[in-house]
């Protein structure tokens, strides 16, 4: 066991996060995310949610400062935005990571998430709950 590593992230999260560079994006997605259709690496979150995953990946992970935006959200397509995205934004906050949030429509999301370096399949209950970062350097 190593210390300060919080126990929900796995062994092979960890591992997967160490061995992402930069501008390699990763996907942390709810329970209603067709995790596996994409083709590309999928980590089981089960029984845990985003918001607790979000706090701890980001304690390890730089975000992607180069870039236009380091944070995707998966867009609703309506006025009104689901209510985690708020949790995501105060974890953001309190993190110190410099953010810029881009709103992508469903199929779009989907689109990028095929390309993306993993996707973590979590327990999440929230509806377009889902949410992309691109990593960055540490400086």
């Amino acid at each position: 066991m190593l210390k300060k590593i919080p126990n929900i992230i796995s062994p092979d999260l960890m591992k997967t996060l160490m061995e992402m560079g930069h501008g390699d994006e990763i996907v942390l997605a709810d329970g209603n995310f067709p995790a596996h259709k994409f083709g590309v690496k999928v980590i089981r979150a089960d029984g845990h949610g985003i918001p607790e995953l979000l706090k701890a990946i980001l304690e390890f992970f730089p975000l992607d400062t180069f870039a236009e935006s380091n944070v995707i959200f998966m867009d609703n397509g309506s006025e009104e935005k689901p209510p985690i995205w708020k949790k995501y934004e105060d974890i953001l906050k309190k993190s110190g990571e410099p953010y810029s949030i881009q709103l992508v429509e469903r199929f779009e999301f989907y689109e990028r998430a095929s390309k993306a370096f993993c996707i973590v399949a979590t327990s999440e209950t929230a509806l377009y709950a889902n949410i992309i970062l691109k990593k960055g350097v540490v400086a």
